[in-house]
């Protein structure tokens, strides 16, 4: 990999799994990271094998469970560091449980934590990465997708966690589409991916299923959408692993999207103005 000294990368959900390794080789790379996690223990641990390593690293704690919580993430980015090249929303919930819950802000958990967290923070730090262009905005989403039914996104009927993560899955692949569109031209991309099938993740444990890919081949996805020179300029895309996909049908439908965005717009309290609204 390409050496990132002078820049800085944001990695959600980087105390465990795929994002401590992304977490790791950022910074091995040179590049200052910010990890993210609620444990402060394990974040401190990540920010030790970074530094051990001769990178630069600070541990950001926060439960992206709670929209103010993302919102005092997104100050600390700030206060923290004057740039901000990656951005990668890694951090999510799997599939295992059955149990409808709630986020703090009584929304259903899944859709909150995989989606909503990732729309709040990345719309609260754009400012920062268009200061910062280049810069680039990952989205872990997963091939795993299941078609948003917008009479009832917080399924409250027949809710199935599995059902929960595909559906906020998919929410992330059409958030990246519309925020490509928004940000043409302005040397930010916005690109999205399933990076493997099953790791060898506690996420995937929980869910009871035998790991089928490694968390470094996960990472390696990760990182070629993150610091790829071939994909500096491209943008709105969906990856699947190293290889260029297609997402569900609902991703590329406009009404759908905006449908979404403007969901997200009303349970975050943002105003909308962005180009994308538009469709």
């Amino acid at each position: 990999m390409e050496k990132l000294t002078g820049k800085t990368a944001l990695v959600t959900g980087s105390t465990d799994g795929v994002g401590r390794v992304v977490a790791r080789r950022l910074g091995e790379a040179g590049a200052r990271v910010l990890v993210h996690g609620r444990d402060a223990e394990r974040g401190g641990g990540v920010v030790g094998e970074i530094e051990k390593a001769g990178g630069a690293a600070t541990f950001l704690k926060a439960d992206l469970a709670s929209l103010a919580e993302v919102r005092r993430l997104a100050a600390a980015v700030k206060d923290t560091s004057g740039r901000l090249d990656v951005l990668i929303s890694n951090a999510g919930i799997g599939t295992a449980g059955d149990v409808r819950q709630e986020s703090a802000d009584g929304i259903e958990l899944r859709f909150a934590v995989n989606y909503l967290a990732g729309f709040l923070l990345t719309s609260l730090l754009l400012p920062l990465l268009r200061a910062s262009t280049p810069a680039r905005i990952i989205n872990v989403s997963s091939a795993g997708q299941y078609p948003i039914d917008f009479a009832d996104v917080m399924l409250a009927s027949g809710y199935s966690g599995m059902r929960a993560y595909c559906q906020s899955k998919l929410a992330q692949v059409m958030f990246t589409i519309d925020l490509a569109a928004e940000l043409a031209g302005s040397g930010v991309t916005a690109n999205c991916l399933h990076p493997a099938t099953y790791m060898n993740t506690a996420m995937v444990r929980r869910a009871g299923v035998a790991p089928v890919n490694t968390v470094e081949e996960g990472a390696d996805a990760i990182l070629n959408l993150a610091v790829s020179p071939a994909l500096g300029n491209r943008t709105g895309l969906y990856f699947n692993g190293l290889r260029e996909a297609l997402g569900h049908s609902q991703a590329y439908d406009a009404q759908a999207r905006r449908q979404l965005r403007a969901l997200s717009f009303a349970l975050t309290g943002l105003s909308d103005h962005g180009p994308a609204a538009a469709g």
